[in-house]
């Protein structure tokens, strides 16, 4: 059976609008494109809990109860993805799966603590600071160096369309120190897994080699003149990557 939905998960400080480049191109390959806002941001700033299983169970009920769907996810969204196609409750429902510059989580204890207390110390900061302060300092790491200046202008007005609470809740509920690493369980997935990073982006690009190794049913794919955000960066790749039956 052909999925007829896809459902795209954004990272963290975006929110749905961020696939808007991509979702004319999706809709003529899929009947149904869902590109919602995730707890903790856009429109879905104030709902809680901000947790893996609460927006699981949100992405489950975007797509036909029974219907299996493609679910792809950038970054966050990405850990997202990867976590609830591991769930039990999503046994079945998952056709293919897209994860975009996403990591299984950080297997190593100690190093996991540290980046939590880093999450913890960012989701205060930004609950002091504001929102503003927040974007500015978040656009300058060199993860996303390579975003020409009409790229890191939409990301920017991304990430002003969220709260100081909400991107501080998301941190806490679903930031990488608190995520339980998924490392061991990468060979349970059955499903077809496309692997996604941008050309600049080294870090994600070993990450999915290593990724690949673990899935028996794992493609890789580098998208050429993007960094971390392929979505904005280079969306007309992405979306051909998305409408292709063995990648997406």
């Amino acid at each position: 059976m052909t999925p007829e939905t896809i459902v795209l998960l954004h990272g963290f400080t975006q929110t749905g609008r961020s696939w808007e480049p991509i979702v004319a191109t999706l809709a003529q390959r899929y009947r149904s494109v869902r590109a919602p806002d995730l707890r903790g941001h856009g429109a879905a700033a104030a709902r809680r809990p901000v947790s893996f299983a609460a927006i699981g169970a949100d992405v489950l009920a975007l797509a036909p109860d029974g219907e299996p769907f493609v679910l792809a996810g950038y970054s966050m969204g990405g850990r997202i993805a990867l976590a609830l196609a591991l769930s039990p409750a999503a046994r079945g429902r998952i056709a293919r799966l897209v994860l975009i510059g996403a990591s299984p989580g950080i297997a190593d204890a100690p190093e996991r603590a540290a980046r939590r207390a880093a999450d913890d110390a960012l989701a205060d900061e930004i609950e002091r600071d504001g929102l503003a302060p927040f974007a500015r300092r978040w656009a300058a790491q060199p993860l996303f160096a390579s975003q020409p200046p009409e790229v890191a202008a939409l990301a920017h007005a991304e990430r002003l369309r969220n709260t100081p609470a909400g991107l501080a809740a998301s941190l806490r509920g679903v930031g990488t120190g608190t995520m339980t690493p998924l490392w061991q369980r990468l060979p349970e997935l059955t499903m077809p897994v496309a692997l996604v990073a941008g050309e600049h982006d080294a870090r994600f690009r070993e990450l999915n080699a290593r990724i690949a190794a673990a899935i028996p049913a794992a493609t890789v794919h580098v998208v050429p003149g993007a960094g971390h955000a392929v979505g904005l960066e280079q969306p007309a790749a992405l979306a051909a990557l998305l409408s292709q039956g063995e990648a997406a």
